[in-house]
């Protein structure tokens, strides 16, 4: 499966929503051409280097599928749209066209079946209610109403301060429940780097 690649400084996550703005002639044919389809693109992180000019040579192999939800003209006139993560997938190589635009060779991952909130999730779930009340999540329309352990784990993921390489572990893993474990841990880190 071919897909087009936008590189950013952020890791998007299944069922989460991501605001662009959009001014490289390569991004805004990119975007033309997903939405005549009705395709999306894939959004992989960056590992240093810019957004912008040139093709960057170092970022994540996992990635996200992002599906085109929404589009306006900004008032500084630039184009700017709202996506939600789709499918992850892994990136098995990738060829810069001629007009700049990173193309790669994709393969989707699997997802596992949506497991039901167990009652040992119900910090995580309070914490993903606070998070939701924050004006910046409440502007991307990502309220806290989760279906299940998978939906719960990829929005605190997406939402919480980690590094970027935590991220994309937490993206790579299959199992919401292990991605719910690893978010717990991690939060347990910050907590005693707070404390220290």
């Amino acid at each position: 499966m071919s897909l087009a690649l936008f590189p950013l400084n952020t890791v998007l996550f299944p069922g989460c929503t991501l605001d662009l703005q959009l001014f490289e002639a390569r991004y805004l044919d990119m975007i033309g051409r997903c939405m005549k389809k009705g395709e999306g693109f894939g959004v992989v992180c960056l590992f240093g280097g810019q957004e912008v000019g040139q093709v960057p040579e170092r970022y994540a192999v996992i990635g996200c599928e992002a599906m085109i939800r929404d589009f306006e003209q900004q008032d500084n006139g630039l184009l700017g749209i709202r996506v939600e993560g789709g499918r992850r997938f892994r990136v098995r190589g990738a060829q810069v066209q001629r007009d700049q635009l990173l193309v790669a060779d994709v393969e989707w991952l699997e997802e596992m079946p949506e497991r039901d909130l167990e009652e040992e999730d119900g910090d995580l779930l309070a914490l993903l209610m606070a998070l939701a009340e924050h004006p910046m999540v409440a502007s991307l329309g990502m309220d806290a109403d989760v279906q299940g352990q998978q939906q719960l784990s990829n929005r605190l993921a997406y939402l919480l301060p980690f590094a970027d390489t935590d991220k994309i572990e937490l993206l790579e893993l299959d199992d919401p429940l292990q991605r719910l474990d690893a978010i717990q841990l991690m939060l347990d880190e910050l907590q005693g780097e707070l404390f220290q």
